[in-house]
Order: C-alpha cells, then sequence, then structure tokens
C-alpha cells in the first residue's frame, strides 16, 4: 500500500470479466474495500512497442549525426 497526496493506493492485477452486458473487475477482499464504497481506479496497460518506441524517443540516438568520437587527448597527458 502506498501514501499517494491524502489517497491510500495499491496496485494488483485482475482480470477484466463479463458482467451482463458490461465489464467488471473482481477486486480481492485484501484490498479492503467495502460494497458501497467509491473507489478511483486507473487502467495500466502494458504496449511493449509504444514503450521501445517512446524511450528511444527520449534516449536514442539523433536521427541523420555524425557518429560520436570521444577526444580523449585532453585527459591522457595527465596520466604521463
Amino acid at each position: 500500500m502506498h501514501y499517494n497526496g491524502g489517497c491510500l493506493t495499491e496496485l494488483f492485477e485482475a482480470k477484466v470479466r463479463r458482467v451482463g452486458t458490461s465489464l467488471g473487475i473482481i477486486i480481492p477482499k485484501e484490498a479492503g474495500v467495502r460494497e458501497g464504497e467509491l473507489v478511483k481506479i486507473s487502467i495500466l496497460r502494458e504496449d511493449r512497442e509504444l514503450r521501445k518506441k517512446i524511450l528511444n524517443e527520449l534516449l536514442g540516438s539523433a536521427k541523420g549525426a555524425a557518429p560520436f568520437e570521444r577526444d580523449r587527448r585532453d585527459r591522457l597527458d595527465r596520466y604521463k
């Protein structure tokens, strides 16, 4: 359980199931939620391709840039 700005949060996995003509999620008793209690739900999906794309945009190399060559001459003189 985590404290997040005045709210206690807990992360668990649940399978989405059909309930009549709707979809529902079964919340385990261990979550401590009571019937009729108002909760906020956040949907997290794992999308590996989207994750790779975002990471590449944030951390990837610049397209079309010349290869980087490290210039160590300035440091080599210190060790002679």
